[in-house]
């Protein structure tokens, strides 16, 4: 069930004036993946064939993907009146594809699949609460705001239901910590960065890979704080079976933090390039 509508939300609130040209890409990156919400809730119906509860869970969720993309979608040719959101659905589709019809979780188990999706939506929770955070026009604040909020719940959703299977799988905080990171190191991989070249580019570009993520990281990591960082690791350390908000956790954000920022020198470098 949706916890909001596009309808619901004030589009005559619209300035030009405030929008900050650097977040365009990103948002308009962001609106196909998640348009695509309803490919991965078909992999996670086969994943999870035989579970109703959460086959109907997921299905949900999908539903609120999507309506992600569309606000973000909406917003973008609203920043941009020259872009078509739904063409550069079209294109973003036929550039990456998710391999849906599974018998089991590329991550080896239910509670595996169940910690990558905890990851996904902890950066999606952080992701949208940064840029909230960081724009000044008015919508877009306020749309990420929503975004970030839904995220937050999926992120519970999930985190819920991998509680239920470690009951059966019981994989242990070392083994959950190796998916966990392996999730969050695959923020780099095509997704994003087909993304960023079916929606910024123009048609007949070639993709290249590391000039994309470049391109994408590089604006996107310039939008985090420390404090979307401390709740991002203890998201990420309460998923794998590790104390939140301990002093450890405290310490785990300051590097991360100093990491993201070492990596975004290196983005911008290679972008430049």
């Amino acid at each position: 069930m949706k916890h909001w509508r596009i309808e619901q939300m004030d589009w005559n609130s619209f300035d030009p004036s405030k929008v900050d040209p650097n977040i365009i890409p990103l948002v308009k990156s962001a609106s196909v993946v998640e348009k695509n919400g309803l490919d991965y809730a078909e992999y996670l119906k086969h994943v999870f064939v035989g579970d109703p509860d959460f086959s109907e869970a997921a299905a949900n969720w999908a539903v609120e993907e999507v309506q992600h993309g569309d606000a973000l979608g909406r917003w973008a040719m609203l920043a941009d009146p020259e872009w078509d959101y739904e063409s550069a659905v079209t294109r973003y589709r036929a550039s990456y594809t998710i391999e849906a019809d599974v018998d089991a979780s590329i991550r080896g188990s239910r509670t595996g699949e169940l910690i990558a999706r905890c990851m996904v939506e902890t950066g999606t929770s952080s992701f949208y609460t940064a840029l909230a955070d960081a724009t000044e026009e008015p919508l877009l604040k306020a749309i990420c705001k929503q975004i970030a909020a839904d995220e937050y719940r999926h992120f519970k959703l999930f985190y819920d239901h991998m509680h239920r299977y470690l009951k059966r799988e019981k994989l242990s905080v070392w083994e959950r910590t190796r998916i966990a990171l392996g999730r969050v190191t695959e923020s780099e991989d095509d997704e994003l960065a087909s993304a960023y070249h079916t929606t910024n580019e123009p048609v007949g570009v070639p993709y290249d890979h590391k000039r994309c993520i470049a391109a994408y990281m590089s604006k996107a990591m310039g939008f985090y704080q420390p404090k979307h960082i401390d709740r991002v690791t203890a998201m990420i350390f309460k998923t794998i079976g590790f104390t939140p908000h301990s002093r450890w956790q405290k310490l785990a954000a300051k590097g991360v933090y100093r990491l993201i920022k070492w990596r975004q020198k290196s983005f911008i470098r290679q972008a430049a390039v």
